[in-house]
């Protein structure tokens, strides 16, 4: 594992230092940071990770955000503006997601802090609602194998059963004969992606829709990665399903807007097709000594800069502006697929939109990933089957990015021929970081866990402070 980083260049602190430092010295060395991090990605060859990528958006956020960056959502006595905010980004999300062809229910929403708190607070409205409308109190969810693990989080924290559906290899979708398989009367929701992860292919999110009508369960569409762009690539006349609201059977969506909706990281959308399924996993606790409590949501306190900054960036750019980035990130996304399907050697994994995987039946692909990492590349890897694949954002859409990626691609190519039947260096887990084989996995993350939350206590006497 890596030292603790920086402890070449800055003080470590293991308590709190006698006496402040100067602001001026601070702000400099944060700057420093930034700086030298930001490097990394603003060449266009970091897969996903900043999907905005354009500093003068992120000093406008920064500017909306320290606004309200001391404000306490809860207080909205204090603060009505939270909730201008928060109900305008659900307005405006629930209208891109074609809320307005609900004619079965009351269309409602809730903000999170991100994708996995999307869908934790989704699974918990699920378990409740079915808890008090059907009485279930043993409850089940179906998900594809290549949903999120944040749904298998969520369901070891919520105490509900977990069953997961095999993929179709040939479409890289979920098998839906095998979901139907899977469902019982206790199944509370099925889930569909749109688009997953790891291949960027969109599950048959109608076929489920059916599926959950047939059960009398709810159907969550995980929108968290693609559904601030899908829709605009639909509208474009990129090949994409309906995946929203228009479908009969889906229940829910979540889609965060800290990706393709260009907010700050921390904020997500979750919205309902009805307001009971919202209300379902809403918490009280009339008789306690402090007050009336209630809460929302999972979260308590969150700051008002969050929902600024957030209502700032979707206002800001408007349908045009993301209508603009969007055919920006398909065209580059196309330019790199076509780099990919020009080697008979590589082979793209289902049909994919923005984002696009692939991998080789003649070598080993994270050879390729070993060699596009010497050239400033960073991919993400995929296992079952072993693959890399490329989140297209803005930052690809750069002028020479896309034939920058065909240029070292084909020499990647010809070192993953070269080296085919060795080991290859880079393996596959989420988030850009190698691990070694299965039986060695959780020892290995647990060490990775480690290392980004412990100060390491070999430091070199002279750098702590």
């Amino acid at each position: 594992m890596a030292d603790f980083p920086y402890t070449d260049r800055y003080l470590v602190n293991r308590a709190l230092p006698e006496h402040g430092r100067p602001r001026a010295e601070i702000l400099a060395e944060l700057a420093e940071m930034a700086q030298r991090e930001d490097a990394a990605w603003e060449t266009g060859k970091c897969s996903g990770t900043m999907y905005c990528g354009d500093h003068d958006h992120y000093d406008f956020l920064n500017d909306a955000f320290g606004l309200f960056s001391h404000v306490n959502t809860l207080q909205r006595d204090l603060c009505p503006s939270a909730t201008k905010f928060e109900g305008e980004i659900l307005a405006m999300a629930l209208d891109l997601f074609h809320a307005d062809a609900v004619t079965d229910g009351d269309p409602v929403g809730l903000l999170t802090t991100g994708g996995t708190g999307s869908i934790l607070h989704a699974m918990l409205a699920y378990r409740e609602y079915g808890a008090q409308h059907r009485g279930i109190t043993r409850p089940n969810v179906v998900k594809p194998e290549s949903a999120h693990p944040a749904f298998s989080k969520a369901c070891h924290l919520l105490g509900i059963e977990l069953r997961i559906a095999p993929i179709n290899f040939e479409t890289m979708q979920v098998d839906v004969e095998a979901v139907e398989r899977l469902m019982d009367e206790h199944t509370v929701c099925l889930i569909g992606s749109a688009s997953n992860y790891g291949w960027g292919t969109i599950d048959p999110i109608s076929e489920l829709g059916q599926l959950a009508i047939k059960f009398g369960c709810g159907l969550h569409v995980d929108g968290c990665l693609g559904g601030f762009i899908l829709p605009f690539g639909e509208e474009l006349g990129y090949d994409i399903a309906p995946f929203d609201f228009r479908v009969e059977g889906v229940t829910s969506i979540s889609a965060d807007t800290h990706k393709y909706g260009y907010a700050l990281k921390g904020t997500s959308t979750l919205l309902f097709r009805d307001r009971a399924y919202r209300n379902a996993q809403y918490f009280f606790q009339p008789d306690w000594s402090g007050g009336k409590y209630h809460s929302p949501g999972i979260e308590g306190s969150r700051s008002g800069g969050m929902l600024a900054a957030t209502w700032a960036a979707m206002v800001s750019l408007g349908r045009q502006g993301y209508l603009g980035y969007a055919k920006a990130i398909f065209e580059t996304a196309d330019a790199m697929k076509q780099a990919v399907a020009s080697h008979e050697e590589l082979r793209i994994l289902g049909n994919p939109t923005f984002l696009f995987s692939f991998t080789s039946d003649v070598f080993d692909i994270y050879h390729v990933n070993d060699f596009l990492r010497k050239r400033g590349w960073r991919f993400n890897g995929q296992q079952y089957p072993n693959a890399i694949h490329m989140a297209v954002t803005r930052p690809q859409t750069q002028p020479g990015v896309a034939e920058a990626f065909a240029s070292d691609l084909a020499e990647a190519v010809r070192y993953g021929i070269e080296h085919a039947g060795e080991k290859a260096t880079s393996s596959a887990i989420y988030g850009g970081i190698d691990g070694g084989p299965n039986d060695e996995a959780a020892e290995f993350i647990n060490a990775i866990m480690g290392s980004m939350l412990d100060t390491q206590m070999s430091l070199p006497p002279q750098l702590e402070a």
